[in-house]
Formats: C-alpha cells, sequence, structure tokens
C-alpha cells in the first residue's frame, strides 16, 4: 500500500459559523454538523476538557474522500445523530459507485469519555472494498489561547503511543501535567500512524450488499488506550442507558410544561435538556451550571446566579448547588492581580494551563461589580420560594461577608454607590455584564475614565440591602436589617436624583469617575424595573422608551439606542438583542404591570426562536430591524446553548403568568399565555415543602388559572 500523506486535503481558511454541541460534565464537543472537526479550524471546534482542547481535528474520507452530509440533529441535549453518505466516485477495478448508494450513520455521546459508533450499509447490488480514513489531531491548546491569546513558548509534544487497538497523543504543559488523548477502536483498523500529535487510522472495509457494518470509537482524556473491545462497543451501550437515565431523572426532578403549541413544547423540553447539559459536578467542591458553549464552559459567578434566580419556577436546586458552590469559592483577602476582595464573589473559574501557570488570573477571578450583588439577590429569592431556613442559616456568614464587600470595597470612594476598577493588568477593563473592551462607552464613542458606577448595578444594590434585610430579619438580627433598609432607601433617593433624565424619561447609563453622567441610551436601566426602585410613573416611561422603534428591532430589545453614534447592530454589547437582557426586563414589566409590552416583547422574542436551530435562543443576535419575512442576523460567535440564555424562556414564562411565590403561598395575577398556546400545564412544581400541578387555559381573551393537584400546606391565590 502506498504511504498515505497526514493531511488529505487542505483544511478550509474558515468555519462556517454553524456548529453542534455535546456536553456532559466537564467534556463537550463542537462540530460541524457533519460530525467533523477540521484540521487548522480558526478556535471554534474541538472536544474540550478542563479549559483544554484535546482534540482539534476528527476527520472522515471514504475512498480518500469527504462523505457528503445529509443532516444532523442533538436528542434531548446529549445524544448526536448524523447522517452522510458517499460522493461519487470509482473503485481501483474502474467500476463507478453511485452517489448516495452508500449510507453512514454516526451516533455520539459523552460520557467521561467520548463514544461514536458509526454503522456503514452499501445499497448497491454488489459488495464494496473501499477504505475508510481518520484523521486525528490533539493541539492540547489553552481556551484562552484558542480565543486567540499568543502565549511567548508552549509545552512540549511527547511521542505517540500507537498500539493495535488505537493511538494515545500527549502533551506535557507548561505547567508539568502531562495530557493526553487516547483514541480507541473497535475492531481494531489496518493501519494506524501517528506523528507528534496527529494520527491517521485507516480501515479497509468491505461492504456486502444491504448488510450492516458497525466501528466503534471510545477517545478518552487523562486516560490509557482501551484495549478492550467491550470497552469499545459495548461501552457505548452502557453509556447510551446510563445517560438516557440520568436525563428522566432530571425531568421527574424539575417542573413539567406542556402546552398546546408544538414549537413552544420543543423550546421548553430542549431548555429542561440543555440545563441538566450545562451543570458540572467539580468533585469536592460542588455542582454549577456552565455559563455556555464553547468559550465560558466553565463557573460563571454573575451567569449562573442569574440563570438560577430564571429557574426557580423548574427547580430550586440549581439555585442551592450554585449557592453552594460559590460561597466555597468567595474571596477572602485582598489580591490586586486576581481582583478579590473579602466577601467577594467570584467572576469566573478557569482550570487549564494558562492558569495554573499564573499567566491569567482564572484560579479564581473575581472581576465582577455584581456578582456579589446577585448572589444575595438569588439567596433571597431561593428562601421565599422554598422557606428552607435550614439552608438560610448555612448561608448566613457568606450573606454578611456580601454586604460586608458592599460596604467596605465595593464603594470604592464612600459615595453609596458600588463602582468598579480595574486592578489587575490581565482583568477586565469593564465589569458589569456588558464586559466587552467598549461595553461601557460614552455617546461620542469614547471609553470612559473609571471608576465606574452602572446604572443597573446600583438597583441591584438596592434589591440586595432590602433582600438581605428580610434574611437577616428572619434570622433574628434585627437592627443590622433596619439599618439595611435605612441604607436602601437613602439609596433610592440618590439614585433618581442622580440617574433620572427626564428629558428622556429614562436612565442614564452610568457615572464615571468624576461622577459625570454618561447618557448613552442603553438597554441597562430596564434592569432597574424588576428591582422595584423607580416609581410607577417613572416605570412606565422606561418600558415605553425600551419600546420606541431605537430600542426595539421587532425581534426584540437592542442593548444600545439605533440613536447613539457608537450604534452598531452587529457588535457585542452596543446594538445587539441577548434574550436574558430581555427576560429580566421583562420581569420589571410584570412587577409593574405593564402587561401589554410584555406581551409584545414575549411575541417578538418567540417568533425570533423560529430561526435558530432547536428553536434555542443563542447568547445573542444582531440588533438589525425587522423586516418582512427574513429572521433575526445571527451573531457569528455566539455562545449555544448559553445558560441565562437558556434560561430566559422560564423567566419569561413566569413573567407572563404572573407567578410569585412568597410566605408559603403561590400568588397568581392576571396571567397571560405565551403567543400561539390557548392551555398550559405545569405539574410538579415545587415551593416549600410542596408539590402542585396548575393548569392555564384562555377562554374569550382572559386565562383561568386551576388548581389540578396539591401535596403539602400550599396556599394558592389567583387575582384575576
Amino acid at each position: 500500500m502506498a504511504e498515505l500523506p497526514l493531511d488529505l486535503r487542505i483544511a478550509p481558511a474558515e468555519v462556517e459559523p454553524v456548529t453542534e454541541v455535546l456536553k456532559e460534565g466537564n467534556i463537550f464537543l463542537v462540530s460541524l454538523p457533519s460530525g467533523e472537526i477540521v484540521g487548522g479550524n480558526p478556535g471554534t471546534l474541538g472536544l474540550f476538557h478542563q479549559d483544554t482542547r484535546y482534540l482539534d481535528r476528527f476527520e472522515l474520507f471514504l475512498q480518500e474522500r469527504k462523505p457528503v452530509f445529509l443532516s444532523s440533529a442533538i436528542r434531548d441535549s446529549h445524544f448526536a445523530q448524523i447522517e452522510l453518505t458517499n460522493p461519487e466516485f470509482s473503485l481501483p477495478s474502474g467500476q463507478v459507485v453511485p452517489l448516495q448508494s452508500v449510507h453512514l450513520r454516526i451516533l455520539r455521546l459523552i460520557k467521561d469519555a467520548l463514544f461514536q459508533r458509526l454503522r456503514l450499509i452499501n445499497f448497491n447490488s454488489f459488495p464494496l472494498s473501499l477504505s475508510l480514513d481518520i484523521l486525528l489531531g490533539a493541539d492540547f491548546r489553552d481556551i484562552f489561547e484558542v480565543r486567540g491569546t499568543r502565549r511567548p513558548r508552549r509545552g512540549e509534544v511527547l511521542t505517540p503511543e500507537v498500539k493495535r487497538w488505537g493511538v494515545k497523543l500527549a502533551y506535557r504543559g507548561l505547567d508539568g501535567r502531562v495530557r493526553t488523548t487516547s483514541v480507541s477502536l473497535d475492531p481494531p483498523p489496518a493501519v494506524i500512524r501517528a506523528e507528534g500529535n496527529r494520527a491517521l487510522v485507516r480501515y479497509n472495509l468491505t461492504l456486502p450488499p444491504h448488510k450492516k457494518v458497525y466501528l466503534h470509537f471510545r477517545i478518552d482524556l487523562d486516560k490509557e488506550i482501551a484495549e478492550d473491545p467491550a470497552l469499545i462497543s459495548t461501552g457505548f451501550s452502557a453509556a447510551t442507558i446510563m445517560l438516557a437515565g440520568r436525563y428522566h431523572q432530571w425531568e421527574r426532578e424539575c417542573t413539567q410544561f406542556h402546552t398546546d403549541n408544538t414549537t413552544l413544547n420543543n423550546m421548553l423540553q430542549t431548555a429542561l435538556t440543555d440545563l441538566a447539559a450545562l451543570q458540572t459536578d467539580y468533585p469536592g467542591e460542588g455542582r454549577i451550571l456552565d455559563a455556555g458553549i464553547p468559550w465560558y464552559a466553565a463557573p460563571f459567578g454573575r451567569d449562573s446566579l442569574i440563570t438560577a434566580w430564571q429557574t426557580l419556577i423548574v427547580n430550586p436546586d440549581i439555585a442551592r448547588h450554585t449557592l453552594r458552590f460559590l460561597a466555597r469559592y468567595q474571596g477572602r483577602r485582598e489580591d490586586r492581580w486576581r481582583e478579590e476582595a473579602p466577601g467577594k464573589i467570584l467572576h469566573e473559574l478557569r482550570r487549564g494551563e494558562m492558569t495554573r501557570c499564573g499567566e491569567v488570573p482564572h484560579s479564581p477571578y473575581y472581576g465582577s461589580i455584581d456578582s456579589t450583588l446577585w448572589f444575595v439577590i438569588l439567596l433571597g429569592a431561593l428562601y421565599r420560594w422554598t422557606l428552607d431556613k435550614d439552608f438560610l442559616r448555612e448561608m448566613a456568614e457568606p450573606l454578611r461577608r456580601c454586604i460586608r464587600w458592599c460596604l467596605w470595597y465595593g464603594d470604592l470612594d464612600n459615595d453609596g454607590y458600588l463602582e468598579y476598577l480595574r486592578t489587575s493588568p490581565a482583568g477586565l477593563t469593564n465589569q458589569g455584564w456588558k464586559d466587552s473592551w467598549d461595553g461601557v462607552i460614552d455617546p461620542e464613542g469614547r471609553i470612559p475614565a473609571g471608576p465606574i458606577a452602572l446604572v443597573e448595578v446600583q438597583a441591584y444594590y438596592y434589591l440586595a440591602l432590602q433582600e438581605a434585610a428580610y434574611l437577616l430579619q428572619v434570622l433574628g438580627e434585627g437592627m443590622v436589617a433596619a439599618s439595611l433598609l435605612r441604607r436602601a432607601h437613602r439609596l433610592r433617593e440618590r439614585f433618581i436624583r442622580d440617574f433620572w433624565r427626564e428629558d428622556e424619561g429614562y436612565l442614564i447609563f452610568a457615572l464615571d469617575g468624576q461622577k459625570h453622567p454618561i447618557t448613552t441610551l442603553v438597554s441597562n436601566g430596564g434592569h432597574c424595573l424588576f428591582t422595584g426602585i423607580l416609581s410607577s410613573d417613572q416605570a412606565q416611561r422606561v418600558v415605553r422608551r425600551l419600546l420606541a422603534d431605537d430600542f426595539y428591532s421587532g425581534w426584540g430589545i437592542r442593548t444600545m439606542s439605533k440613536k447613539e453614534k457608537p450604534y452598531n447592530p452587529m457588535s457585542y454589547h452596543n446594538g445587539s438583542v441577548w434574550p436574558h437582557d430581555n427576560a429580566i426586563i421583562a420581569a420589571g414589566m410584570r412587577r409593574y404591570q405593564c402587561l401589554a409590552e410584555l406581551y409584545r416583547l414575549t411575541s417578538g422574542l418567540f417568533e425570533a426562536s423560529a430561526f435558530f436551530s432547536y428553536n434555542r435562543w443563542p447568547e445573542l443576535f444582531c440588533g438589525f430591524t425587522r423586516r418582512g419575512l427574513t429572521g433575526p442576523v445571527r451573531y457569528p460567535i455566539a455562545c449555544d446553548p448559553q445558560a441565562w440564555a437558556v434560561g430566559s424562556i422560564f423567566s419569561l414564562l413566569q413573567s407572563l403568568l404572573g407567578l410569585d411565590c412568597r410566605e408559603n403561598t403561590i400568588y397568581i395575577n392576571r396571567p397571560l399565555l405565551f403567543p400561539g398556546a390557548k392551555r398550559l400545564e405545569m405539574r410538579n412544581l415545587a415551593v416549600a415543602q410542596s408539590r402542585i400541578d396548575l393548569a392555564f387555559e384562555e377562554r374569550e381573551g382572559q386565562v383561568f388559572c386551576q388548581v389540578l393537584r396539591k401535596e403539602g400546606n400550599i396556599k394558592v391565590i389567583i387575582e384575576a
């Protein structure tokens, strides 16, 4: 047999933006819809584990030609099915194999390893003898390198290990740790060749007519080659059964939603299983939702807290796990490199080579002005929902530390507001939720000097003070609670004076380092609504302003008004549409009973979902104005799934239903249903120590609620 080149085809210069994602635990895979990871890809594609890319190439060739892609789908967020076929080609005998006469089906899942089963069927009337080549590569690049960070030097690529059943590629990082990618195959191939961090596998296959031929692959990270065929082929079946069981158990533990609208049912089901996929158990640390795939598959304080807040209606255990995990990493000392301070809640935690070497400060990194506030807000919401006093006692000291951080460290100039100013040369310039380099910008397009006091952060602070006061009152600390309420009252008075714009009927963006107002019209002011810091009249004006044409695209509220000079609908934070941003604003619309506006906002987002894979909102999309029959424009590198985009559908549903829980009572106020739905059932809703089933039905323009089942002493008050 002639020597086979390790590169059978030149890799494309760019990777198409549409990808498929699998995640389970701390392993995730991003591939093209064809299932491939093409060599030389610019970053998005790969098999990742602990912030390292363990596989940057996985390509198939049938008789040295790329298969033809037919379709792909991810079932229940964890099981991939990919359909391929052959191009037309000639065999060495001269016989022509027609196009689409060989079918390839890939089934793929992750369960402590990546398992794949490839089934081939020859639909010709004659047997085929052909080659199947697999190109493999493992660059072992840190996630920050994959995103574009250049390192002055890297570790050492080790000599590959080749065995009959597979191949192991290895790399010793600058942190001294050896990372390995072991590819095991059943049956063993005819040829395995490896050089450096690349390998080629060749099968010489005989395909009888209309018979199924199976090949099994198992890719283990930091483990040895699996030389027992049972660990490869039957391992796929065992992993399939175990994973299906885990997802079914998750669904049983959660609230089940069913409507008479198929699209909405699909959205809710996908979001429910996405929540399961995004959760990661970190041994010895706890469980938390990772923020998003591919760039943010790690614990993020703000993201996980907001998502847990959005999904109390689904499963309050998400919030419990999130708070426990983040309390474990709550700041203990002052560290300017990591921007840590006592009581502060982390921004981001990474585990890759660059973090272990101290090249980046993410071990963890604390550059977030609002994670600490969201910790308090979520704890307050969780206690009102569950009345779990034992858990509140467990979180009492982390709660006190959060408040002390606000008072002693968050207010940089002692003016009563919380501000941020980067102290780490490797940290974030902007530390609110719009944390890109130009996420805070003035009307002329200039980057303002800090410290920066963001509008929404002061509103979060107001709510956090109130929630902390409530929780401490429950814990018997009445004097401290009263002091915090007085502080909240003073904050509100100053806030209205300094942040309200009477001419716009809206709020300024922020105060800069000289306490000058940054008047750029942005969506941040809408976050103030759910906190209750505004008067009813002010809130109504804010809502109307956000639904004016310069803010509202027809699909959702933009992050920045079209009237502003820095507006760019294709930017990350200055004109795009973020589902979670809209969902938080929607919660405020419900608080102030702006129901027509809430329905309009939800309608636009729901209609936008039809243009995204699995009807799943991505992290963000472009803010171009809705025109005709065309859909929203994709943002090219948006995470998908992204935790708080996934959680947004549940938050919007709760806002529409007017459902609130406190003092062992469910309150349902003037409920609405999603557009296109006339009936909704919620079963197994967990509130306090009770479980309840509810049905909502629209009749003659009004939505009625009925209690179907109730376990426990929960009360239900329905206000039409």
